[in-house]
């Protein structure tokens, strides 16, 4: 569905709907006269009110409250920041709000949280408008079968919006298109997690969805059941989620009919080459189409380098401990229980102009340098990263730099814009991958350990890290096969190996070393292939026990690993936020009810949730 908000034209009178969504920044056309039910209740009103629900799902739209990084659906800062992927970065008091998340001491009054809240509701009700409208058509502009689609997308959109709130706060009110949760009716109680309902949506969705849909991006059969599966395994309702999976790996096509497959692990990053065979539903985002950068990947806007690409903003910088993650061992398999045991070299505290350092010889995996900047190592196209000349402020936050949301070199002029008019080159149509199919894979392979056939689920790991072995070496650029690396002579025109990379598979070892083991790698697996990605800290949370998950307290012992690495590290690294960081079990495994949304409630039945 690229570009679905801009390449369908709808009329001024339903645009004046869509503006009181501010749906007008996609649209960018005046609403200049009165709304008027003739009009909306035709299939192009419908229509228009449809890309109005699709516009949020980047979590951003024109006049929201707050900024557009606090809410994009990326979650950079709950999904990654918090659950240890990366440090906030920039200076210690850029973006408190941002900061008192990082240090797990935010409280209801976050503002961060209350925008993030407001974007997923607004989008519950631009779907559930959808709804309201479609029985009003009278003129038979829409058949019974297209009635049905609409219905599903709707339902699809539905469930989208309430998972990305239940993955926050799980205790979410429910929101269907019998109520208005607008205009200061809030009138709804959050009894309990909503998984259920939402898997219902998601189902529903699926059993109307076309296989296929001309324009990318949009919902189709396949994204309902990946979503469905996903939110079942938040449930952990495994069996009904595997078989789901099942499904998807056997038959599971993209909008244009390409069977599900792993693709070169670098190009699901690359805005030239998203909406793959391996993306299942990616969030559409693009520039130069005459919105002033407000179709780009705003979520993303302040998370470059401060030198190099973009030139600003210094945030989301990855931690010691997720590039220690990469460490593998002779085999070339990961350092499960050992890979804080020392620090992958780097150059914190080595000065910008030092021209001697050298990248270390440590035994890698390759997917850390599409991953991470590392000084010494190619960032793409732009040359080989020097590291602290690229660092805001290197001391508060760490030697490394995002690499997964930035663009090439060579496609910059077509692939970022200014967001805003402000920030140049920092809007990008580097979509996002909501899911790819290396996610089922390795949900897939979660569900597998559950049910104890631990040879299906080792057999899942090595499809995605096969993948990752295939492309074991850095030459010109490009990944080629593993030859080993020497890291003891610079890299200065990218013609040797960027480092000692080796990826291998598992043989057996799942079952040799029982379920427990087979849990922990597949939980690792999904910690180095889709970390930056937003999704770490919901993985902790699902998979503790506090929240029904069958890992005991392993948000508590994850986080508290990370911080005691971090802090470990020495004087060269100064966060004060991070000296003072403390994850408190049975509290922060969730995050606080905006307390702005529990002062709406009427009769306050809207309840926090424990511990804040």
């Amino acid at each position: 569905m690229k570009n679905l908000k801009l390449k369908i034209m709808i009329p001024a009178a339903v645009l004046l709907l869509a503006s009181s969504y501010s749906c007008k920044k996609f649209l960018d056309q005046p609403a200049n006269s009165a709304l008027t039910p003739d009009v909306v209740a035709t299939r192009t009103g419908v229509d228009g009110i449809l890309i109005g629900a699709y516009a949020l799902v980047d979590g951003v739209y024109a006049e929201q409250k707050g900024s557009p990084w606090e809410t994009g659906t990326d979650n950079w800062i709950y999904g990654s920041v918090v659950g240890g992927d990366a440090f906030k970065g920039s200076n210690p008091g850029d973006q408190p709000a941002a900061a008192n998340l990082e240090a797990f001491n935010a409280t209801g009054a976050n503002d961060y949280l209350d925008d993030k809240w407001r974007v997923c509701y607004a989008g519950v009700q631009r779907a559930n408008d959808v709804l309201r409208v479609l029985p009003t058509v009278k003129d038979g502009s829409i058949t019974a079968d297209q009635t049905k689609q609409y219905i599903a997308e709707a339902r699809f959109l539905r469930g989208y919006y309430h998972l990305e709130a239940a993955k926050l706060w799980k205790n979410v009110p429910y929101v269907d298109e019998t109520v208005t949760y607008a205009a200061n009716n809030y009138d709804l109680a959050n009894d309990g997690p909503i998984w259920d309902k939402i898997t219902a949506d998601f189902a529903a969705a699926a059993a109307d969805l076309p296989e296929t849909q001309p324009q990318i991006g949009r919902a189709n059969k396949w994204a309902a059941l990946a979503f469905e599966a996903k939110t079942l395994m938040f449930d952990h309702k495994y069996p009904a989620a595997s078989a789901i999976l099942t499904d998807i790996i056997a038959n599971g096509k993209t909008s244009s009919g390409a069977k599900y497959a792993l693709v070169p692990y670098a190009n699901n990053f690359n805005p030239s080459t998203k909406n793959g065979p391996e993306g299942v539903f990616v969030v559409q985002t693009s520039v130069k189409d005459g919105a002033n950068g407000l179709n780009g990947n705003a979520g993303n806007v302040l998370n470059f380098p401060s030198g190099g690409p973009a030139g600003c903003c210094g945030f989301f910088q990855p931690t010691f401990d997720f590039a220690n993650s990469f460490k593998v061992d002779a085999n070339g398999l990961p350092l499960i229980d050992t890979y804080q045991n020392d620090y992958i070299k780097n150059d914190q505290g080595v000065a910008a102009e030092n021209a001697t350092y050298l990248p270390g010889n440590e035994l890698l995996d390759a997917r850390i340098d599409w991953s991470v900047g590392r000084r010494g190592i190619p960032y793409l196209d732009w040359g080989i990263c020097p590291g602290a000349a690229w660092a805001r402020d290197q001391p508060n936050g760490g030697p490394f730099l995002p690499i997964k949301n930035v663009y090439y070199k060579a496609a910059q002029s077509t692939t970022s814009d200014s967001y805003g008019g402000w920030a140049a080159n920092q809007s990008t149509s580097n979509s996002y991958n909501a899911i790819r199919y290396a996610d089922v894979l390795l949900w897939a392979a979660e569900c597998a350990v559950e049910a104890s056939q631990l040879g299906v689920a080792e057999g899942y790991v090595n499809q995605v890290r096969a993948r990752a072995a295939i492309q074991s070496g850095w030459v010109k650029g490009k990944l080629t096969g593993y030859t080993g690396g020497d890291a003891t002579k610079p890299i200065v025109d990218n013609t040797q190996f960027a480092a000692n990379y080796k990826v291998g598979l598992y043989t057996g070892q799942f079952t040799a070393n029982g379920q427990a083991f087979a849990r922990k790698a597949v939980y690792f697996e999904r910690k180095i292939e889709l970390g930056m990605e937003g999704h770490r800290t919901f993985d902790l949370s699902r998979w503790d026990a506090v929240n029904g998950g069958p890992a005991g307290s392993i948000m508590a012992t994850e986080i508290e690993k990370f911080l005691k690495n971090t802090r470990d590290f020495g004087d060269k690294f100064t966060s004060a936020v991070m000296k003072v960081a403390k994850f408190t079990a049975n509290r922060n495994e969730l995050f606080p009810i905006p307390q702005a949304q529990i002062d709406l409630s009427p009769g306050k039945k809207l309840k926090q949730n424990p511990g804040y």
